[in-house]
């Protein structure tokens, strides 16, 4: 066993508007913003852990939900879990993701952030 040291410290999602994205997923999960820029944003859950990044790509491409031969592909999503699905729902919608057409489980809500990142909340 190796003595180095390895940490997961944060999931990046790529956007043309990291501030705007950031923003989203900010009021989502009442995060805190601990580093900002035109081109990075960096947020945290209060007490600090694993945070969630926002990084600049002009080109981004939406993926496909469900997924489609020849179109952009979905490389990640996020599972949140919330207390009360219904009204975690209609929160995700007030600040701008809208409800994938497809949805797998009847659980599960796959929703779709302002930049067609698919993400999924279920209780839990």
């Amino acid at each position: 066993m190796s003595d180095l040291a390895l940490r997961l410290t944060s999931t990046v999602l790529g956007t043309p508007d990291p501030r705007g994205l950031a923003a989203f997923y900010r009021g989502l999960l009442g995060w805190e913003s601990v580093e900002e820029d035109d081109d990075w944003v960096v947020l945290r859950p209060p007490g600090g852990g694993t945070g969630l990044s926002f990084q600049k790509e002009p080109h981004h491409a939406r993926p496909s939900w469900p997924t489609e031969v020849g179109e952009q592909q979905m490389q990640l999503h996020l599972d949140i879990a919330v207390s009360d699905l219904t009204a975690a729902v209609s929160r995700a919608e007030e600040l701008g993701a809208t409800v994938a057409a497809y949805q797998p489980q009847d659980d599960v809500r796959v929703m779709i952030d302002p930049v067609g990142h698919p993400f999924c909340l279920f209780e839990g």
